[in-house]
């Protein structure tokens, strides 16, 4: 195994052994973290809700296994892939009984046959990967009437590239997740494995809320954020680019 795979996996192992430590098995994600109260998250679970029905869906790169219990609770028939084992002991205590099968499988490899999916989700998988590996896997995988829908960190912004380097000193992030964040490039890599390419762009400012969500206020604040940066984002769409994470449907797969 590459020694960039053995990292990430050695990271979000001990990530994982930390949170069971801790007592925190059923609460947010890993950052003690509740992410439905951000409107990226809003967006992607009203996008999915009448979508997932009876649908096979890989939830890719499935981590703590936070995501894979929503889109089993859709309706779905969920397959989650990840290469920490730790994060999937956590994933199935979560899922218990759930109609999800956790599977140990390299996201860069998907042992699944050809036009396998209905719907592939990336809950932030794809800084730890290799997408020029990746991407032609992941159309290989999905049907032609299918989308692989999914949310990242935008690498555009000065200031969130510079909390994510923060991460990489904190020990948060890997070298590589820090170093490969998507940006505008990758989305024109995505071009040439699917035809259609949707973006949606969110926490503009927003983000500055983040860390006092747990606070007295905080969550008002990030309300009041997200309403200033919506404003925003439709006045003067260049600001896109310095969002800090990004919603996206890849469809019409090139087979």
């Amino acid at each position: 195994m590459e020694g960039r795979k053995q990292k990430e996996i050695e990271h979000y192992d001990k990530r994982a052994e930390s949170w069971m430590e801790n007592g925190k098995k059923k609460k947010g994600n890993f950052e003690d973290f509740q992410p439905l109260l951000l409107s990226s998250f809003k967006f992607i679970y009203n996008f999915l809700k009448e979508k997932c029905e009876n649908k096979k869906v890989l939830d890719y790169g499935c981590g703590d296994g936070m995501h894979s219990v929503r889109l089993a609770d859709l309706g779905a028939e969920v397959k989650a892939i990840d290469l920490s084992e730790k994060s999937l002991q956590i994933a199935k205590a979560r899922v218990g009984t759930g109609n999800v099968e956790f599977l140990k499988m390299d996201c860069e490899i998907l042992n699944f046959p050809d036009s396998y999916f209905d719907i592939i989700f990336d809950g932030g998988t794809f800084s730890s990967l290799d997408l020029s590996k990746a991407l032609p896997e992941l159309a290989r995988v999905l049907r032609p009437n299918g989308f692989l829908f999914g949310i990242e960190t935008f690498g555009h912004n000065p200031l969130t590239n510079l909390k994510r380097k923060i991460n990489k000193i904190t020990k948060k992030r890997t070298e590589w997740a820090v170093n490969h964040i998507i940006k505008d490039k990758d989305l024109e890599l995505a071009k040439g494995y699917f035809d259609k390419i949707e973006v949606h762009y969110f926490h503009l400012i927003s983000w500055l809320a983040f860390p006092s969500l747990n606070l007295s206020g905080g969550r008002f604040l990030l309300k009041s954020l997200e309403k200033i940066e919506g404003f925003l984002l439709f006045a003067f769409p260049f600001l896109r680019r310095y969002c800090f994470k990004i919603v996206f449907v890849f469809s019409k797969p090139r087979k």
